[in-house]
């Protein structure tokens, strides 16, 4: 039976914009749970929405419509940024859901009738945007300590939870789990701030209308961390019978900022309740940008989406995972990015691959040796260490991930990446310094094989390990290594073992794995804009030929480097094609662009038949919004030139990967 292994990232709340700190925490999770899965374990990864509070209701009220209708509109944003950056989330909560008002009114009735509930009155200092009361000590030049914005005194009648109650047994909770919470310096960090005595807690508000209303006194609406907090237990099932096969949950990852609610009151919850603990809550730290802290009115705000789209979404997933120890803050610097992205994808990674297929086509017809000891070769000291670093990578990414030992040192995906890439790194080295160039000069066939044979491999072992943080890329290296690899159903043991390339195989010709990025054609700016613009209005005329414009306005047709940049080129492989039904040219295309198959919908069919595309190399528009055709839906654009009846279809003149970049 395969072990449930259930993770989470917060929900976030949903009138925020998608930033680099959603993107970071979200990338985190996929990357664990697909580890997890290659693991062999039944994982349940879960992410969504908070769509409760005050400021929902404002913002509503502000604009004119019910604040059902504008979650409603405003979920989808954080569901399509993650589809973009590979996420592969099992579910997806919203807390306006219906299962989720009955989870959080089961909960409530637990701890009342634990007798944690009680009436009275509360008067502290409220934040409206964190969403926080604050005490006069707390406050912090008479503003909220964790945004710096003014805070309002508030009064009212409120429920309150015996978090009092508690701290004994979080203290005792935590001296018997060191790694309930993680990093160390967090760990702490809650240590202290329990040991320093717990107020009771206010869980209602009567001045909000938005939330889920207490089951015994309507007039009370649930405060934000009884009902955000709940979505954990609601995924599950919860109170229906059997949601016990998925909580509790394995890990919580979570920013540092959201630590105290994740680390306090939720395991108190669940202590009245009688609940289990979860079992880990890894707290990560912030982002800056080049150095400054990441605000709105700053216009700072980087949109993981541009980024994605600009440098590819493994780029990005690695650059975030590899560049600072999760836990610590980092600073986001799109130079760094693109330093990254050119020495250790480009120059090691991507040349490694390339260097080792078109010197295996070039020498060897493209077919893969069979393994053998060659003296003067594969005892030279680089392939041995070749061999050694991949016999270790299963033990180091298993202590940096998953060992419940080392759990209290947090997620160490930068050390695990950094294994991975010394394989990559001593590969080169090996190449270079066995020169097979020179062997297959001297006409040492078996020599030349031995070389390439080890590279190949190297290769194949670090992609299986690669793959939870760079999922595209790594499917890409499989491909060119002629494998087919099915990460959720793969014993990772046994993959991982020296010797698995299979030998005879023809590997497809070379191809560009990870295109160098040139910084003279970066955008300027990577900032979600402060207010978005209102979209224009274009009115439908008559196509009436209009006068020649002045000379002056000529400028108008060239567009900017950055008006470019925003549009995806990828070279794409038709996998499946069909006529789409009732009409005469349009073809329903399914086109594998590396990290995914979209659906496509062609204007070619004049052109050519559906049996013609399978297995062709096109070039396809990939950020466009989805459209529909004929009543289906097209996730794409393909390119063409012509007629309506002689249309040619754009083309890669090199067999190159799904997925690569035109540019």
């Amino acid at each position: 039976m395969r072990r449930p292994f259930y993770i989470t990232t917060p929900i976030y709340y949903v009138n925020d914009v998608p930033h680099i700190g959603h993107a970071y925490t979200t990338i985190a999770a996929d990357a664990l749970a697909r580890y997890r899965r290659m693991l062999g374990d039944d994982v349940f990864f879960l992410t969504g929405t908070d769509e409760h509070g005050q400021k929902i209701e404002k913002a509503a009220e502000a604009k004119g419509e019910s604040p059902q209708a504008m979650t409603d509109r405003l979920a989808g944003r954080f569901q399509a940024v993650w589809q973009r950056l590979g996420i592969s989330n099992d579910g997806f909560i919203r807390t306006t859901e219906a299962r989720h008002k009955q989870a959080v009114a089961d909960l409530y009735a637990r701890l009342k009738a634990n007798g944690d509930i009680y009436a009275g009155a509360y008067e502290d200092w409220y934040c409206v945007p964190c969403e926080s009361f604050w005490t006069e000590l707390q406050l912090k030049g008479g503003a909220c300590p964790d945004c710096g914005r003014a805070v309002d005194k508030v009064r009212e009648q409120s429920y309150f939870f015996r978090l009092s109650a508690y701290g004994d047994r979080l203290l005792a909770h935590m001296d018997a789990h060191p790694e309930f919470v993680s990093p160390k310096s967090r760990y702490n960090e809650v240590y202290q701030f329990v040991k320093g005595g717990l107020r009771d807690l206010s869980i209602s508000r009567t001045g909000v209308r938005w939330g889920i209303p207490l089951p015994d006194d309507p007039a009370h609406t649930v405060y934000v961390w009884l009902d955000a907090l709940t979505n954990y237990l609601t995924a599950t099932g919860y109170p229906a019978p059997g949601f016990e096969r998925r909580w509790p949950a394995q890990v919580h990852i979570i920013g540092k900022d959201i630590l105290r609610f994740h680390a306090v009151y939720w395991p108190a919850f669940l202590l009245s309740a009688g609940l289990p603990l979860p079992e880990r809550i890894v707290s990560h730290g912030w982002w800056t940008i080049d150095g400054e802290k990441m605000s709105k009115s700053k216009g700072n705000v980087v949109d993981p989406g541009l980024v994605a789209d600009f440098f590819g979404v493994d780029p990005l997933r690695y650059f975030l995972l590899r560049e600072i120890p999760f836990g610590k803050d980092g600073d986001f610097s799109i130079d760094r990015l693109v330093q990254r992205a050119n020495t250790d994808l480009a120059n090691d990674l991507g040349n490694l691959l390339n260097r080792a297929v078109s010197m295996l086509h070039r020498y060897l017809g493209g077919v893969v040796p069979a393994p053998e000891e060659v003296p003067g070769v594969t005892d030279r000291p680089e392939a041995v260490r070749i061999r050694e670093l991949c016999a270790a990578l299963p033990g180091v990414f298993h202590k940096a991930l998953a060992d419940p030992a080392h759990a209290a040192d947090g997620l160490r995906f930068d050390e695990a990446l950094e294994a991975a890439f010394q394989v990559i790194g001593t590969g080169n080295a090996f190449v270079h310094e066995a020169a097979p160039w020179n062997l297959a000069k001297a006409g040492d066939t078996r020599a030349v094989g031995a070389v390439l044979y080890t590279a190949l491999e190297a290769l194949r072992v670090a992609s299986l390990f690669l793959y939870p943080v760079m999922p595209g890329t790594a499917r890409r290296i499989w491909e060119q290594l002629g494998l087919t690899v099915d990460p959720d159903t793969i014993d990772l043991a046994a993959a991982a073992r020296w010797g698995g390339l299979p030998a005879g195989a023809v590997l497809p010709a070379a191809t560009p794995l990870c295109p160098r990025i040139d910084p003279d054609t970066i955008p300027a700016t990577w900032s979600i804009p402060h207010e978005p613009a209102p979209a224009k209005e274009t009115p439908v005329t008559d196509a009436v030929p209009q006068p020649a414009a002045e000379a002056h306005q000529a400028d108008d047709d060239f567009i900017s480097i950055h008006d470019f940049a925003k549009v995806k080129l990828q070279v794409g492989v038709v996998r499946e094609a069909e006529p789409v039904k009732k009409s005469n040219k349009l073809l329903r295309l399914q086109v594998d662009i590396g990290t995914e198959v979209r659906q496509i919908v062609a204007g070619i069919g004049r052109s050519y038949t559906a049996e013609e595309m399978v297995g062709r190399r096109i070039v396809v528009v990939t950020n466009l919004r989805p459209a529909m055709l004929m009543g289906v839906e097209s996730n794409g654009m393909v390119l063409a030139a012509g007629d309506a009846e002689a249309l040619g279809l754009l083309t890669p003149s090199a067999d190159v990967a799904p997925g690569t970049r035109v540019k």
